[in-house]
């Protein structure tokens, strides 16, 4: 056996039939899922109680900061981001779907709703300068994003699941069905 074949027995490309892709697909769901524009959720909850005044007074600043920080980016680069990320969006589907590289399927089905997400993001970070949100208004729309948020990686990855165990059947030890 050869340096290359060990290699690629270690790092199985084959990426539907490995566990760590679909823990690394339930992580990065979940740390999207808690940190909605930048504000980790139990800040948002906390606020939400509004026992303590600082509570949301952190919620705003924290807000405030990650809104203007998106915003700051997307005002800058947004042009180029637009065209790398769609750039990139074509080259994983065209050698995903066209060539069949499981990989980059994989890569893909991270990818593509992870740019829906950062569109999303963008647009509730408008929507909360423009209205000037606070308070409760603030709240609610911090929530309705990670419910949104939530919905896209749900539908995500069932889609993944999906395809990843078609291919599994496809692509399995019986050489297809």
């Amino acid at each position: 056996m050869d340096w290359y074949e060990s290699v690629f027995e270690v790092i199985d490309l084959r990426s539907f039939s490995n566990l760590w892709y679909w823990i690394g697909l339930a992580v990065l769901w979940s740390s999207v899922s808690h940190w909605v524009l930048g504000v980790p959720h139990d800040a948002i909850l906390r606020a939400r109680r509004g026992k303590p005044e600082e509570a949301l007074q952190d919620l705003h600043d924290l807000t405030r900061v990650n809104v203007n920080r998106i915003l700051y980016i997307v005002d800058v680069s947004g042009s180029w981001l637009t065209l790398f990320s769609s750039a990139l969006v074509t080259v994983l589907a065209i050698t995903a779907f066209y060539y069949d590289l499981e990989f980059a399927q994989a890569v893909f089905f991270l990818f593509v709703p992870m740019v829906i997400l950062g569109a999303l993001s963008v647009r509730t970070a408008r929507k909360i300068r423009q209205l000037e949100l606070s308070g409760d208004d603030l709240i609610r729309q911090l929530i309705v994003h990670r419910f949104v948020t939530q919905l896209l990686g749900v539908v995500s990855i069932f889609i993944t699941a999906m395809f990843g165990m078609w291919v599994n059947l496809y692509t399995g030890p019986f050489g297809g069905l």
